[in-house]
């Protein structure tokens, strides 16, 4: 018989930070937060970032909504974030996975059509051949219709930002679904950039 614990996802969790470069920045960032709804999700913002936990696909859902929620605005804006799962340290809310993978924010998603610029760094821990499976999932971005490019310490993606996110989450996933002991995965995202792609 199979063991239910076996099956239970592990909490993922994501700390990022919003950055518009506007005048307005803290109504559009408290605004954005607002917005989005976090009924499935663990959430705290302190001084520095906000932090969601839960469900992999929950936390880029959040997020996702955040982010586009200001870049739709117009105003130039950047999302840094830190991605982990498998953190020895996670105990706090683990309620949350118990949720199912029916995510909240697609109505806020679904109708901004946004190009992106993006970075992101992915930290296998506990596997020897690290670098094959960066290497994997690096190339595997490239099924997402984002350009790819290869530079020192991340990997540069330009392309609608739901193809880009849909392609980090599936990095995300892919990390645990080969059971990697504890992933984290670095990302910085810009729209509406006044800097042209050189």
């Amino acid at each position: 018989m199979p063991d239910d614990k076996q099956k239970q996802p592990r909490i993922a969790g994501c700390s990022f930070s919003l950055y518009p470069m506007s005048d307005q920045y803290a109504d559009l960032i408290v605004s954005a937060l607002k917005k989005v709804d976090t009924d499935k999700v663990w959430i705290k913002t302190d001084r520095v970032s906000t932090i969601v936990r839960g469900r992999i696909s929950h936390i880029f859902d959040v997020t996702q909504a955040a982010f586009l929620d200001i870049a739709k605005t117009g105003a130039h804006v950047v999302y840094s974030a830190t991605f982990s799962v498998g953190c020895p340290g996670d105990t706090e809310g683990h309620a949350y996975m118990d949720v199912d993978d029916n995510v909240m924010n697609r109505k806020l998603i679904d109708p901004v059509n946004q190009d992106i610029s993006a970075k992101f760094a992915l930290y296998p821990m506990g596997g020897g051949n690290y670098m094959d499976l960066i290497y994997e999932r690096i190339e595997a971005m490239k099924s997402h219709e984002v350009d790819v490019e290869l530079t020192h310490y991340e990997t540069m993606l330009d392309g609608p930002a739901q193809n880009i996110f849909n392609g980090l989450q599936e990095v995300l996933q892919a990390m645990e679904d080969a059971g990697s002991t504890h992933t984290v995965m670095t990302a910085t995202l810009s729209a509406n950039s006044p800097t042209p792609r050189s």
